[in-house]
């Protein structure tokens, strides 16, 4: 192209000219910022002898909007290729859903998985530390070898503050060992319709035995002892609010028939003096994460709700904690995930249970506050909760050395209260000629049903699997027939078989039907006709047939409708869903203890009584078969 030597030297020259300008252009324009710089060790924020809001408030100052945005998700375990990101990312809180767990599911496999991402969090810039939560429900049950508590059903029939705080102590307790220190518990729920599937996850239906035990619950996680006033277990309410209000066939869920349906008595006036209750002695007790719930409010979802969240919990109420979405929460308000986040984020959700698209949440996180679509004043005040909960639990400033070691979890002592439990949330619904209590003596029992030798069943949904295992093989478990077998004396016969086929024509001296439900959880749950299946109607009639005497134990996360087959059973025991120590219903059945619970919720005698009212009224205006506080 060029002939000339001189030409080709000033076209060579010109071309330098260009790329070097263009370099420098490129480098002006296009080199990415530094980061921004390590706070000195004298920063007020790493100081535990400030105030926790000077703290705050110190720490907020250092943060970019990218780390800002990054606290405010909370992310399954699962989902993490692996803990860089955690670090990459910012990300506030790390949790375990769905029977997510190590793959060595043991307490030190949990410790040490969970040391994993603290470790990546403390070594970030500001070194904000994450929360690791699990839904601990009755206890840590995704972990093998911890110890099981009744369901909050179980806790409601036993109505005891003091028992109530000493369990949720035990659960702290083995939690904090494996570094696990933010619980989804304990729910404020008010169950009206026995067809859901979460009936079990409650205390009870009256807002102020649900109010009086879950405060309980809260100070039993939170105030651990020797630690001063940090909050040991960081404990959550919900499902704010409305829920087991439900009206039956309205769910969003096509899979589900009440669970995240709509909440029927949705007027201020209901709310006030119902709802709301519960939540205010949640913040009497010092709660500092609440979980909006999976179910929609006046024409739209709780979690899209800023009167619910905003106005009324953080307003009104005066509560200074942060409120976390449930599962999926944020992206069910709308198809357009942008829109979602910018929705629930405006309406007062502080942290995002995504649980699994960390880094589109933040694009649209940050895509949002660019436009203005979300104030950063309102980024600033989630953020400002967050830090709030996490320098009150002194996670900041404590390496857990005066915690309990590993020995604490599934300890002797947590089995023997867990066993107390039981016994103090069984509630006797008929005994006939005084069946019940059995003589430890006794010459012959025959034992059948369903529930009679399996822990699955009897430890129900949230155990190992998010709906739980239907099978006799949790480790340091006792199931119901082991626990009688442990009671009676050494000149006992104890008979077994499932379904109640005894060849033996001779007749026993009683016969004892451990029946219920199969495991679940959530709306998987839900069951238009709760009742006993013909397996376990079978299993009664066959020891009616061969024994002087029948007990049947139910063992079931609600009331179920057995109104025509009661009065033809001898004793009648709930036993709802006890847990890990099957032993707990025997030393009832043959008085070691003595039967004190009584029902939480009333017990309907028809499906068509549904809904119940708060007051514990049938919708038919007809009488329950047992109401709210019978017991025998």
């Amino acid at each position: 192209m060029f002939t000339s030597p001189w030409r080709q030297r000033v076209a060579f020259a010109v071309l330098g000219m260009i790329l070097i300008t263009g370099s420098v252009l490129l480098a002006i324009f296009f080199t990415p910022p530094s980061p921004p710089p390590v706070p000195p060790n004298e920063a007020l924020y790493r100081d535990a002898s400030l105030p926790i809001e000077t703290r705050v408030e110190d720490l907020l100052g250092y943060m970019t909007l990218e780390e800002k945005i990054g606290q405010m998700a909370l992310v399954e375990k699962n989902s993490l290729k692996n803990t860089k990101d955690v670090a990459a990312y910012g990300i506030g809180a790390v949790l375990s859903g769905a029977g997510g767990k190590p793959d060595d599911n043991t307490p030190q496999g949990w410790k040490n998985m969970v040391a994993e991402f603290t470790d990546a969090a403390s070594g970030t810039r500001l070194g904000i530390p994450i929360l690791y939560g699990t839904d601990a429900n009755h206890g840590n049950g995704n972990v093998l070898g911890a110890t099981l508590f009744p369901h909050l059903i179980g806790l409601g029939a036993a109505n005891d503050p003091v028992l109530t705080e000493r369990v949720a102590r035990a659960i702290a307790e083995e939690s904090a060992a494996m570094g696990i220190r933010w619980h989804f518990s304990p729910t404020f729920d008010l169950p009206m319709d026995i067809r859901w599937g979460r009936v079990y996850e409650a205390f009870s239906d009256d807002p102020m035995r649900a109010g009086t035990l879950g405060a309980a619950y809260i100070r039993g996680l939170q105030q651990a002892a020797g630690q001063g006033a940090r909050i040991d277990v960081l404990a959550t309410a919900k499902h704010y609010v409305g829920l087991g209000s439900m009206t039956w066939g309205t769910s969003d869920n096509d899979d589900f028939r009440i669970d995240q349906g709509v909440v029927s008595n949705d007027d201020s006036e209901t709310l006030t003096d119902v709802y709301l209750p519960p939540y205010r002695t949640a913040i009497d007790a010092g709660i500092l994460s609440v979980m909006a719930g999976l179910a929609s409010w006046g024409g739209g979802d709780i979690s899209a709700s800023e009167y619910i969240l905003t106005d009324v919990l953080k307003d009104e109420l005066g509560f200074r904690g942060f409120v976390v979405s449930d599962w999926y929460g944020v992206y069910a308000i709308s198809w357009n995930s942008y829109d979602s986040t910018v929705s629930a984020i405006n309406a007062g959700i502080d942290m995002a249970m995504l649980p699994f698209d960390y880094k589109g949440f933040v694009s649209d996180m940050h895509k949002a506050v660019i436009r203005g679509d979300i104030p950063q004043a309102r980024v600033d005040d989630a953020v400002r909760r967050i830090l709030r909960a996490k320098f009150s639990m002194g996670l900041f400033d404590d390496n857990g050395a005066s915690r309990s070691g590993l020995e604490t979890v599934g300890s002797t002592e947590h089995r023997a209260l867990a066993r107390e439990t039981v016994a103090c949330s069984l509630v006797l619904l008929r005994n006939q000629k005084r069946t019940l209590p059995l003589s430890s003596d006794i010459r012959h029992i025959r034992v059948a049903g369903s529930a009679a030798d399996n822990v699955g069943r009897q430890t129900g949904g949230w155990t190992v699997e998010w709906q739980g295992i239907d099978g006799n093989w949790l480790p340091g478990a006792t199931s119901i027939l082991a626990g009688i077998r442990a009671a009676v004396s050494m000149q006992t016969t104890v008979e077994y078989d499932l379904n109640g086929d005894f060849p033996n024509k001779d007749l026993a001296d009683v016969g004892i039907a451990i029946v219920g439900e199969k495991p679940y959880a959530e709306g998987w749950g839900d069951n238009v006709q709760p009742r006993l299946d013909d397996i376990d109607l079978a299993a009664i009639a066959s020891l009616q047939k061969t024994s002087k005497r029948v007990v049947v134990i139910i063992v079931s996360g609600r009331p179920l409708i057995v109104t025509d087959e009661i009065s033809k059973w001898d004793a009648t025991v709930a036993a709802w869903l006890p847990g890990s120590e099957g032993r707990g219903v025997a030393d009832a059945l043959f008085g070691a203890s003595p039967f004190t619970g009584r029902l939480p919720l009333p017990w309907p005698r028809t499906i068509e009584q549904l809904p119940m009212t708060v007051d514990g009224q049938t919708s038919d205006g007809s009488t329950p078969l047992f109401p709210r506080g019978f017991g025998l």
